[in-house]
């Protein structure tokens, strides 16, 4: 199974001004787009090579694990974000987090800060745990919380290559301005998914 670069569900520029379309050009065309070749390259001939993202995240190590998670990852982050989203939360979801984190602001408080304090690079995540209930995660490097047996529902990707460009070594800027293009109508399903 060859595996190919999914299009952005938005033009490059639209989520400017908060990520540039020269961001997006090296982030998306560049940095995703080699995870991908990496992975083709990687999985010939090996027992990975007719499996999909998922199984090679849970079971693959090394380089087929890293640039798997990576192009899985990558898709989460972009398909997440939309120039004009849904701002707030409603219904289950909406209900899990005051359950969880007390309310929206103080998921957003505690995903910022587990985002901003990942040291070096990787992902924060909002994740479903077994039970139903909400939490963050944070995973260094191409970490996927999937490994761990839990439904991921909203990740900011905090490597450099997602932000250097727009925020220098700035992450809590870029951290803020993500929160106003994450689209809460993908999470929603993601969560009720």
């Amino acid at each position: 199974m060859a595996f190919s670069l999914p299009e952005l569900p938005y033009a490059l520029d639209s989520l400017e001004p908060h990520i540039s379309r020269r961001t997006l050009e090296f982030h998306h065309g560049k940095h995703h787009q080699a995870y991908v070749n990496n992975l083709n390259k990687l999985i010939e001939g090996t027992p990975f090579a007719q499996a999909d993202l998922e199984k090679i995240i849970r079971e693959a190590e090394g380089g087929i694990f890293n640039n798997g998670a990576q192009v899985w990852n990558h898709t989460f982050y972009f398909t997440g974000l939309n120039p004009k989203p849904k701002e707030k939360p409603e219904g289950e979801l909406k209900r899990a987090i005051e359950g969880a984190f007390g309310s929206l602001d103080a998921l957003m408080e505690e995903f910022s800060k587990a985002s901003a304090t990942l040291f070096g690079s990787g992902w924060a995540w909002l994740v479903k745990t077994k039970d139903g209930n909400l939490d963050i995660v944070q995973e260094p490097n191409a970490g996927n919380p999937l490994r761990r047996g839990l439904q991921p529902l909203l990740t900011c990707d905090v490597w450099e290559h997602a932000y250097y460009l727009d925020y220098q070594n700035r992450r809590p800027d870029y951290i803020e301005s993500f929160w106003k293009m994450v689209d809460w109508s993908v999470v929603e399903k993601r969560f009720n998914g």
